[in-house]
């Protein structure tokens, strides 16, 4: 069998073998280094000077295909920690975008 080609085709693949795709590990993702079909959403709490270069906490929503990919640091890490990384994969684009504005309130 061939491996699959984008994200997308991975994760249906996938979603046959595993019941909970939400949390798939990124190393099994990162091979293929495609960029998103489009970046949905992205936000960033950062109250420091635009010159600032620390981590700060942020949420991003890319889709790749039908499946959406949400992924950031949540705000509770506070500002310049690179802790409290968080992702979740899912097909469901308004859970996507709720899950990453929650991460930042």
């Amino acid at each position: 069998m061939q491996p699959p080609t984008n994200i997308s085709k991975l994760l249906d693949e996938k979603a046959g073998d595993v019941t909970d795709l939400s949390h798939l590990d990124l190393p099994h993702v990162q091979p293929f280094a495609q960029p998103p079909d489009e970046t949905i959403f992205f936000a960033e709490f950062n109250p420091c000077s635009m010159f600032c270069d620390g981590n700060h906490p942020f949420s991003t929503v890319e889709r790749y295909g039908h499946w959406y990919y949400c992924h950031g640091q949540d705000r509770k890490a506070g500002i310049h920690s690179s802790r409290m990384r968080w992702h979740m994969f899912t097909r469901d684009k308004a859970l996507a975008l709720k899950i990453a504005k929650a991460h930042l309130q």
